[in-house]
């Protein structure tokens, strides 16, 4: 315990900066062979690795000789092998440089594409007519909406959105719950407004629109079934009759705001750690 004491004393703020940097490689590099060959060839070696080892420890000499020789031949093979994901490497190190994006750049790139991808899906329904509800989650959690649908949890797509609410299918009656990034559920259950005073020219959906928003803080795009019209409910209240470049305003005010509200959180709490 002692030693492990003094080598946490010694670790300055280089050998942070260092770890950090390697940490940071290494996500970059599994980030990009995740669910590629590369995995699969990866964990291939790591069981070669540790069969060499054990063969080690158990004095198994032959084989531990086959296994040696063949990791020394297996890293000449590997430039061959991984000559795909290599190249892809590079040119993904090229293109995004990654290495000058400040984190803000990337959170205002990520919401400009959702909000693209979202605002695309509904221009599509709208123009084809097809009903359509979309609950954006923001600071009230619909963890119990979500648990009345079918879970998604995958990340916005325009296609993945269409899909959902194409007609005489499984899920395109009830509402898409998206939280940030990701489709949490589809095919939920909204509770309905209690506000009599609506027109009555206003249908199921967008009833159910207010009334999540009447019980949460979130904002729930609505696409008319019978005119193709594209609605925004928010606090309650609906606005109608939008086009798609003011819905993209709408939007984008809703996930910068929610980022920034995020930001000042953290804000509040890293301050609050450095009183005590």
């Amino acid at each position: 315990m002692r030693e492990i004491l003094e080598i946490i004393s010694n670790i300055g703020v280089r050998d942070i900066a260092d770890m950090a940097i390697v940490a940071f490689v290494f996500y970059k590099l599994f980030m990009l062979i995740r669910e590629t060959r590369a995995e699969q060839l990866i964990k291939g070696i790591l069981v070669l690795l540790l069969a060499t080892q054990i063969s080690e420890w158990l004095q198994l000499h032959v084989i531990n000789w086959i296994l040696r020789n063949t990791m020394t031949v297996g890293l000449i093979a590997l430039l061959i092998v991984f000559q795909p994901e290599l190249r892809r490497a590079l040119e993904y190190i090229g293109r995004t440089k990654f290495l000058t994006k400040s984190i803000v750049d990337i959170q205002e790139e990520e919401i400009k594409m959702t909000v693209d991808e979202i605002a695309e899906a509904v221009g599509s329904l709208s123009r084809q007519k097809i009903g359509a509800l979309m609950v954006i989650e923001r600071e009230t959690g619909l963890n119990e909406v979500t648990e009345t649908g079918t879970p998604i949890n995958g990340k916005i797509s325009r296609g993945l959105l269409i899909n959902i609410f194409i007609p005489n299918t499984p899920l395109h009656d009830g509402a898409a719950v998206i939280r940030k990034t990701e489709i949490l559920a589809a095919g939920c259950f909204l509770p309905l407004t209690d506000n009599q005073t609506l027109s009555k020219e206003l249908g199921t959906r967008h009833r159910a629109a207010i009334g999540i928003t009447e019980r949460s803080d979130s904002i729930v795009v609505v696409v008319s079934e019978e005119t193709g019209a594209i609605s925004v409910a928010e606090s309650g209240k609906l606005s109608r009759f939008l086009d798609i470049e003011t819905l993209k305003d709408i939007l984008l005010e809703a996930y910068k705001l929610e980022e920034s509200r995020q930001w000042q959180l953290f804000k509040l709490k890293r301050r609050q750690r450095d009183d005590e």
